[in-house]
């Protein structure tokens, strides 16, 4: 895991903002990001994402989730809410490994506390990160872009209306109703 964190915090994704390496507090980031990677070293689940967004994994360092749920204090982000909140209800907390298509965070130029979806390239990029840690896990896309990338299984993104689609999609995927597959590379 050290070694993944030490390739993250020297890439470059495309025109995205590396908050494991730029920015106060990127060293915190790192560090929280190697205790959440270690906790869930074995988990089967894969929960993957579009890309980490500017009230969530940017400030706290850990895919889908904001500071305020590590500290109790700075901004909250809806969807980590939505995703932390239902994976704890459904018993899947524990053994599900979240993170993005792009780890770092895309956003309008010279809007920094902005998100947009990432290019084509950046997903290039980043791909070799996805793929690490998707070896051995049962990999489930978040959201249409992940779908586009990883295909099925697939579960609505919870933001826009989308929380009770996002935990019915987690529920039947949990309870057998879909058809999985592990992930792996060639």
């Amino acid at each position: 895991m050290e070694e993944l964190i030490e390739r993250l915090t020297r890439a470059t994704i495309g025109a995205t903002f590396n908050f494991y390496r730029d920015g106060s507090g990127a060293a915190t980031r790192c560090e929280r990001l190697l205790v959440y990677l270690r906790a869930r070293r074995d988990a089967p689940l894969l929960l993957v994402g579009e890309a980490a967004g500017h009230r969530g994994a940017r400030i706290s360092g850990v895919p889908f989730t904001s500071e305020r749920q590590l500290t109790g204090c700075g901004p909250a982000e809806a969807t980590a809410t939505i995703v932390r909140r239902a994976l704890a209800e459904l018993g899947l907390e524990e053994e599900t490994l979240c993170w993005n298509v792009v780890p770092t965070h895309p956003h309008l130029p010279n809007r920094p506390h902005s998100n947009r979806r990432p290019t084509r390239v950046e997903i290039e990029h980043a791909r070799p990160f996805l793929d690490e840690l998707a070896r051995g896990r049962t990999v489930v896309a978040v959201g249409r872009l992940a779908h586009a990338i990883l295909g099925d299984p697939y579960v609505r993104h919870p933001s826009h209306g989308g929380a009770a689609d996002f935990r019915a999609g987690l529920l039947r995927f949990r309870s057998g109703g879909r058809r999985v597959r592990r992930f792996s590379v060639t």
